[in-house]
């Protein structure tokens, strides 16, 4: 059933994006690199376990491998017949990986769709909740424990496994939507094997606005654990899409939606605004809601992509 959607003024939501966001705190870069080298150490052992379908052209698998913490996680594997010339990393909203994200489906490009540490179907842990109002807030009393942290230590290790899996590719991208959106604007800046990416309704952007803003998504057991434990505040900010955006170099297509009820867009601007390197700016009518037209915007911001990623 098709929601009628009002478009909410802009110029609000433009307007919260500080100096103190996009610097961050004193250590965040040291933070992110301790990270991302304990990442990087990880050989992730990867194996495909079984294929689920192959027509067309085009083998679809499920893929398993190991990351850090010991963890074991799954992906969808979409690989082209006759040959792997570049990668792209594709990482889902908080609904979890139940099939590849949007595949491109183009000539000589193998994409990896990774379910993230806890995330269903593939990547159930016993210790992590799967519902994202939990899961969200899993190890949050420390920046060392906080689950988003392993979450971009996975999307790492997942872009490993694939050059294992592809070592003759020679161009890695990345995409994510939402959750994915967040954790892959968090996971850029520190990693050069990325070459471009594209980000949708991304999530964790400016911390400060967002605890201020109630929605409907898993960030508002974020702010309302904030209300009741102060010390969470100082923790996400380690955690600021926004703030890694603002060390990201590379190209960056974002597709930031003027109404949303569960991914506050003051935040989605803000990654967007903060980018440091050549990026283009798709202004979506509504996130995470059904409209007339909804089917033509996501086609548009696909084929957007496409063209950004220079696989048009």
């Amino acid at each position: 059933m098709n929601t009628m959607i009002e478009a909410a003024p802009l110029t609000a939501d433009r307007g919260e994006l500080t100096e103190e966001v996009l610097a961050g705190p004193a250590d965040f870069d040291e933070f992110w690199r301790g990270l991302h080298a304990g990442a990087r150490e990880i050989e992730p052992g990867v194996r495909r376990v079984r294929e689920l379908s192959h027509e067309g052209g085009w083998r679809l698998s499920e893929v398993r491998f190991t990351s850090t913490g010991g963890l074991d996680l799954g992906a969808f594997l979409l690989e082209p017949d006759g040959g792997v010339e570049r990668l792209v990393v594709a990482l889902p909203g908080y609904g979890g990986a139940g099939e590849p994200v949007d595949p491109l489906r183009r000539p000589g490009v193998a994409e990896l769709t990774l379910a993230p540490r806890g995330m269903p179907a593939l990547s159930e842990q016993t210790d992590i909740p799967n519902l994202a109002a939990e899961h969200v807030l899993h190890g949050i009393g420390s920046r060392e424990t906080y689950v988003i942290g392993g979450c971009v230590q996975d999307v790492w290790v997942a872009t490993t496994a694939a050059q294992r899996l592809f070592p003759e590719a020679t161009r890695i991208d990345l995409r994510g939507g939402s959750f994915g959106g967040g954790l892959g604007a968090l996971a850029l800046p520190w990693d050069d094997r990325f070459t471009a990416a594209a980000l949708t309704v991304p999530t964790f952007g400016n911390h400060p606005a967002r605890l201020r803003t109630p929605c409907t998504g898993s960030g508002e057991s974020v702010r309302l654990l904030a209300q009741r434990d102060p010390g969470v505040i100082e923790v996400v900010r380690y955690f600021d899409a926004a703030t890694a955006a603002a060390r990201i170099q590379i190209p960056v297509l974002v597709g930031a939606a003027r109404v949303d009820p569960a991914v506050p867009p003051v935040g989605q601007f803000a990654v967007y605004e903060a980018l440091s390197g050549p990026a283009m700016l798709l202004e979506l009518t509504a996130g995470h809601l059904e409209f007339d037209g909804v089917e033509r915007e996501r086609q548009t911001f696909h084929g957007a992509t496409l063209g950004w990623l220079d696989l048009a």
